[in-house]
């Protein structure tokens, strides 16, 4: 407990203490107004998908476009059905493979 002003408070005698509000951490301001970019929305990475030549292989990459659009917390399940659907196309190509015929590279 404090006692009087100016005792153990961390105040000199006489002085007096005013509680002041916190103030807000200053934002940084760019174009605002219809139209404006939200700096908070999710952006692509704008990176570039080349072809594999394999049309199921092809079409999951493309799935990956998917997350571009959406919040991170929106990007496991794109990233988990890629990784299904790319497990499951070596999964197809080793049981080729065991079967004697020929691979595609």
């Amino acid at each position: 407990m404090a006692g009087p002003a100016g005792q153990g408070s961390g105040q000199r005698p006489g002085e007096r203490y005013e509680e002041r509000p916190e103030r807000e951490p200053e934002r940084e301001t760019g174009p605002a107004g219809p139209g404006a970019p939200d700096p908070a929305a999710p952006r692509p990475l704008g990176l570039e998908r080349v072809p594999t030549g394999d049309a199921q292989v092809d079409a999951l990459l493309t799935r990956l476009a998917d997350a571009d659009h959406l919040a991170a917390d929106g990007h496991v399940e794109v990233y988990e059905d890629v990784h299904r659907g790319l497990r499951d196309a070596l999964t197809a190509l080793d049981a080729q493979g065991a079967r004697g015929q020929p691979t595609p590279r």
